[in-house]
């Protein structure tokens, strides 16, 4: 299984290199290891790697087509896709200083490359854009919500960061519009505590029985005729977690392709993006202990 390489090789194109360890085994050429461990990629996809040098050794040297296979060593090589669909919209900066970058996400832009998305994804635009090479997410989005995201610019700040997320130090509050249940009236706010666990398909999670692992806060801040606009207060952070919490409760997100009912697989409706927005996030910095704010600039189809 490949995985990021901690080898201190260049980025190129804004993509990092990614490493895969070479086990004990019978493969004559790394060719055909190649071929054989990543078979969703064409056999002549990795050739024209090899003979365009974008397969390296441990020391950053390139490997030839015909390179011997090597067992309990390491190679790297650099991700890139055929062709990608182009994601119609840009980010944008809010905030940076010498360890902390803040971006407004648009809608349909995944944050680090996966699938089908290479250089259309938040970090190899923003590594192409600022030339940070070791600029690393703090934390995610889902690829069809907007809003913030912080990035870390300073390897050795990103754990005190990332220490935040895991204690919960941080305060985030989305917006959502979603349809009015007018027997909602008298529960809100209200705040939804269940167990979410992976379903099928493996993109979707489920609420199970068994011990709360999610919990969510959830507000109205106007209406407009079927539809209404909420707050929503993530006080865990479980994959996919408001959008379940929304859908249990007979509200799902406008536009959400996946819940309540997942759609067919087409290619993205840009005139409909999902109605979710990671409009502010609050915290104190652990590495200059300012207490730090930020807000969106996007805004929903509701406004």
């Amino acid at each position: 299984m490949a995985t990021r390489c901690s080898a201190a090789l260049p980025t190129r194109d804004g993509v990092g290199p990614s490493c895969v360890s070479l086990p004990a085994g019978r493969w004559s050429s790394l060719l055909e290891f190649l071929c054989e461990r990543f078979a969703h990629i064409a056999p002549q996809v990795w050739a024209q790697r090899l003979a365009a040098g974008q397969v390296l050794d441990e020391q950053g040297h390139p490997l030839s087509g015909d390179a011997p296979y090597r067992a309990h060593s390491r190679v790297y090589y650099y991700r890139a896709l055929p062709a990608e669909p182009p994601v119609p919209f840009q980010e944008t900066l809010l905030f940076q200083d010498e360890h902390l970058l803040v971006v407004d996400k648009p809608h349909f832009l995944p944050v680090t490359p996966g699938g089908r998305f290479v250089q259309q994804s938040l970090l190899v635009r923003l590594k192409r854009r600022t030339g940070i090479d070791d600029l690393q997410p703090i934390h995610r989005l889902d690829r069809e919500t907007a809003g913030l995201v912080l990035f870390c610019l300073q390897p050795q700040a990103r754990d005190a960061y990332h220490r935040l997320f895991r204690q919960h130090q941080v305060h985030k509050e989305y917006w959502a519009v979603a349809p009015w249940r007018t027997e909602l009236q008298a529960q809100l706010p209200l705040t939804r505590e269940s167990r979410i666990e992976p379903g099928k398909p493996f993109m979707r999670m489920h609420e199970v029985p068994g011990p709360a692992n999610a919990r969510t806060t959830i507000d109205v801040i106007a209406l407009r005729g079927t539809q209404a606009l909420y707050r929503l207060v993530p006080h865990t952070g479980k994959k996919h977690q408001l959008r379940v919490h929304m859908a249990a409760l007979g509200i799902p997100i406008r536009n959400d392709p996946v819940y309540p009912e997942l759609q067919a697989a087409v290619e993205p409706d840009f005139d409909r993006p999902m109605q979710l927005l990671a409009r502010t996030i609050a915290f104190t910095d652990p590495v200059t202990g300012q207490a730090r704010e930020f807000v969106s600039t996007l805004r929903l189809q509701w406004e």
